[in-house]
């Protein structure tokens, strides 16, 4: 084990037990992993430093999930498709306690005294979330939605939207020139380029 390099091997990744990984993937020996049999990791993907992965998460191909993130998918779970990307600090809840006053929260207490929800999260391809988003439980960010950061978004977006504030509303719509380039480097990968 070289102790200058982060990440784990591929030796080590194929023994942390995940339901699926595909190959170039890079996750800092730092990240916290939780329920891994639950996770399914794409191709080409990179986990930094002092991410946290909890429950039924799906990783796309071509991610990025850089330092500081939280995922809390529970069994309802977290989908990260192709191209998608956070930036450092994002958190991501699928479940959350009721905090209306109503219920006691918290994991410590038994579960008859708490209103616990879960909606699945689907963050589309080519999204982008910047720093400091906070997205919660039922939202789905359709194709090429750009979130801004510290955005805390609370509901659904449709495709090439970018959007931001607390809580996030649309700023404009987001250009898709990108989805040309995502074309080219398929077909370099297709070709052996």
């Amino acid at each position: 084990m070289n102790q200058l390099n982060s990440f784990y091997s591929i030796s080590e990744l194929s023994l942390l037990g995940f339901k699926s990984i595909g190959d170039n993937v890079l996750i800092s020996r730092k990240v916290s992993i939780y329920q891994p049999d639950k996770i399914s990791i794409g191709n080409n993907v990179r986990i930094d430093d002092f991410c946290v992965l909890s429950g039924n998460i799906y990783i796309g191909d071509y991610v990025h999930i850089a330092c500081f993130c939280c995922l809390f998918a529970g069994d309802v779970g977290i989908d990260l498709n192709d191209f998608s990307g956070l930036s450092s600090r994002v958190s991501i809840y699928a479940v959350s306690d009721d905090y209306s006053g109503l219920f006691l929260t918290n994991p410590t207490i038994p579960t008859q005294y708490r209103n616990v929800f879960s909606k699945k999260v689907i963050i589309s391809k080519h999204v982008i979330v910047g720093a400091g988003a906070i997205i919660l439980p039922g939202v789905s960010l359709g194709e090429g939605t750009a979130v801004g950061a510290m955005s805390l978004v609370t509901k659904t977006f449709e495709s090439w939207k970018i959007i931001t504030g607390n809580p996030a509303k649309i700023l404009k719509e987001r250009k898709n020139k990108l989805l040309s380039l995502a074309a080219n480097l398929e077909m370099e990968k297709d070709n052996g380029s």
